[in-house]
């Protein structure tokens, strides 16, 4: 097999990725829904989730097309002198690709949204249904209705970014290979556009809904989680779907769009290495990207068979198996690529062949994801010491326990920080020994090592997506029974799915940091080569470095840090000013409708689904505007250079804040549950359960730690690329 026949893997194992999709649909959708009472709530579920989608998204889109039509008006003024050597570009055509591929991405990330809250709304009463009869199947009905929006959100993206590069390279004239890569950036912007509206307005929902019910609900009322008599538990459900299903399917649909046209700009400058050597099919280079993703899917529909296992083994044993198997998978799908692609025609670097140097990068890459798995289960699951550690901290009230949660938080940014440099430095040394130098004497390799480990990363993305929705589909099966008054046992599993379910969306939010954190290096590369493209068609002088000692740069980069934080208080306050609102809504039918404590009355649920939906979508304008306006003034104030200089430490700010977010979250969320589930015990040995002082304190911290879990800290992995996609967009704009 050669490099040419390789790269036609691409369209077959995208569409081979939609069958699959469609098959675990149908089995999902073939189960039994339970008695009427769950198959009620979850219809109320569904309708409330289809309205606030529906809404948002129309409001998302109107934003997409304003923004599509100002790209393209800006892209033709800007760069018309950038392309006077395909002449078929000059004025108005490169303008209007730009804004067809922004359009483009930006449909195809609502998409990706709209089908992952799809199929869990349909997935969570069959779990419920399941969990009355086995955990097993329960856990292979929650999973396999995760892994439709994986691999479909996998599959759209790897075909848009496949598709988008055949169109304009086929049908546009004189459009070369190298050329095409930088005129699809616009599908990664859009992408990105559309994920940082989606996850905000989807994480202020859920964490809006789930703080204003606990709170009135666990706390003051004393009735359970999920309970019927609480007239925000239905929009607390609906949350699920929107916030952690939806949005993070737009988020990570957005991550491997960018990061993969990244890689692809990147694999140019190899392109001409290779074309000046003579090795054979040196377009491979650049194709590289898709092609290794490609194998990653094929590897996870076949672990995908293997999420099996016993009814006394630990859920996350059984995730884990079909995990392994796809990481082991990837590898040899790795080496496959890397040594049919890079083939040098015989050429050697240090003894070894060229492509086993970016192998090994990209086994790092592989690495680096099971690392961050690890990482955040150690951090977010109940078996331990952080999360025992804030159960601890419980028993001396709320104030020790969220003490004891920031500092878990902050202690996580340690092992993030190393694990991410050490895996930067090894890819870049791994790809440095390749040897691929170009004709001005500057290595390429290294940077291009980089970019391999990020696809190497990329690779098991619909298996963790299938984990995260796991997640959600979960968390909505325990509430299907409470509210429908299941058995005892099936709300057992329900709950030890859930535990399970809040590491998974943990760990998911680390993995898309990490690859964030790669790509982000990889896109401030693919920044700095459209800058010297530009430059050079220009006659102007390169940027071979960023000089934080100039002035200009350095504010630049104080900007990018305060952006970060910005963007994150106004994502957090917008959680508590919507939650403030159903507090209030809650607190007032508890005490005009009495009859609702002993089920004569039946609250209103559809009024906070509405006052929930209505302040959602008014919430996410002011930070995803701010988001988006930041590094354009930035960038036309203080130039280039500067923009640069943000995109950098704006990165490295936005990445260890996230960590911060997510996994301090996710470590109080399962405090929580490991005292639900009566693990924590005084000094007498009696076990502190719910309704205690200590379980009561936990649900404080829980609350806190929720609009930074699954809102500020989810909204700063897409916040991060779209600073990398927005300068690389326009940056023409900044170059005077």
């Amino acid at each position: 097999m050669d490099a040419s026949a390789l790269q036609l893997i691409v369209p077959v194992a995208g569409i081979a990725a939609v069958l699959f999709a469609l098959y675990l649909a149908r089995d999902v959708l073939s189960r039994d829904k339970g008695p009427k009472a769950m198959q009620d709530v979850a219809d109320t579920i569904r309708e409330g989730a289809d309205a606030f989608v529906k809404r948002q998204y129309s409001t998302i889109g109107l934003l997409a097309i304003v923004g599509a039509v100002v790209i393209g008006v800006v892209i033709s003024l800007v760069e018309t002198r950038d392309v006077a050597d395909v002449p078929a570009l000059a004025g108005g055509p490169i303008g209007i690709m730009t804004a067809f591929a922004f359009l483009v991405g930006a449909g195809c990330s609502m998409l990706s949204g709209i089908i992952g809250m799809t199929i869990s709304v349909r997935s969570n009463v069959r779990t419920a249904s399941a969990a009355q009869r086995s955990l097993v199947e329960a856990v292979q009905v929650a999973m396999r209705g995760g892994a439709v929006s994986g691999f479909l959100v996998v599959a759209l993206s790897l075909l848009g970014v496949w598709g988008i590069f055949t169109a304009y390279r086929t049908f546009v004239a004189d459009v070369t290979v190298a050329q095409a890569p930088f005129l699809i950036v616009g599908f990664g912007f859009g992408a990105s556009f559309v994920a940082l509206f989606a996850q905000l307005g989807g994480g202020i929902y859920t964490k809006a809904a789930d703080v204003g019910s606990d709170l009135v609900g666990k706390v003051e009322a004393g009735i359970p989680e999920d309970d019927p008599r609480n007239a925000g538990v239905i929009a607390d459900l609906v949350g699920d779907n929107v916030g952690d299903c939806a949005g993070r399917g737009a988020d990570l649909f957005e991550s491997t769009a960018a990061e993969n046209i990244g890689a692809m700009i990147l694999g140019v400058a190899a392109f001409s290495i290779a074309q000046t050597a003579g090795w054979p099919h040196p377009d491979a280079w650049i194709f590289f990207p898709l092609v290794v993703r490609a194998f990653g899917l094929l590897a996870t529909i076949v672990a995908m068979f293997f999420i099996r296992g016993s009814e006394t083994e630990n859920p996350m044993n059984i995730l884990n198996r079909g995990y392994w198997v796809t990481t082991a998978l990837s590898v040899v799908g790795l080496a496959i690529t890397t040594n049919v692609m890079m083939n040098t025609g015989g050429s050697s670097a240090n003894g070894l062949p060229v492509w086993v140097w970016f192998f090994l990068a990209g086994v790092v890459g592989l690495a680096t994801s099971v690392v961050f798995v690890y990482i955040t289960q150690y951090y977010t699951a109940g078996s331990f010491r952080p999360v025992r550690e804030i159960a601890e901290a419980s028993k001396t009230g709320p104030a020790t326990n969220i003490i004891s949660g920031m500092a878990v938080g902050f202690e996580t940014t340690f092992v993030t920080a190393i694990s991410i440099g050490i895996a930067l430095i090894a890819s870049h040394w791994l790809g440095q020994q390749a040897h691929l130098v170009n004709a001005a004497g500057k290595d390429v390799g290294g940077i291009f090592g980089t970019a391999v480990a990020t696809m190497g990363m990329l690779m098991t993305t619909a298996y963790i997506l299938a984990m995260d929705t796991f997640g959600p589909i979960t968390d909505n099966a325990g509430g299907v029974a409470e509210f429908s008054r299941a058995e005892a046992g099936a709300r057992e599993i329900t709950d030890r799915l859930d535990a399970v379910g809040n590491t998974t969306k943990a760990l998911t939010k680390g993995y898309a940091i990490a690859s964030a954190s790669l790509a982000a290096f990889l896109l401030f590369n693919a920044y700095i080569d459209k800058v010297n493209l530009i430059q050079t068609n220009r006659g102007g002088q390169l940027l071979t470095s960023v000089n934080l000692a100039n002035v200009g740069v350095f504010v630049a980069a104080l900007m990018g840090a305060m952006l970060v934080y910005f963007f994150s208080s106004l994502a957090i306050r917008a959680v508590g000013k919507t939650a403030q609102a159903i507090i209030v809504e809650v607190r007032r039918q508890f005490r005009e409708m009495p009859g609702i404590m002993d089920y004569t009355q039946r609250p209103d649920y559809a009024r906070v689904v509405d006052i929930t939906t209505r302040a959602a979508l008014r919430e996410m304008i002011l930070p995803g505007v701010v988001a988006v306006a930041a590094p354009i003034m930035v960038g036309l104030l203080l130039g280039y250079e500067a923009i640069a200089g943000m995109l950098m430490v704006g990165t490295i700010a936005g990445v260890l804040l996230a960590t911060v977010l997510n996994n301090g979250g996710g470590a109080w969320d399962n405090a929580k549950k490991y005292i639900e589930s009566g693990n924590l015990k005084d000094e007498n040995g009696n076990i502190l359960g719910k309704k205690t002082l200590a379980h009561a304190a936990a649900v404080v911290g829980d609350t806190v730690g929720d609009p930074f879990k699954d809102t500020a800290g989810p909204s700063l992995h897409v916040l991060v690329k779209l600073l990398a996609t927005i300068t690389l967009v326009l940056a023409p704009l900044f170059i005077r």
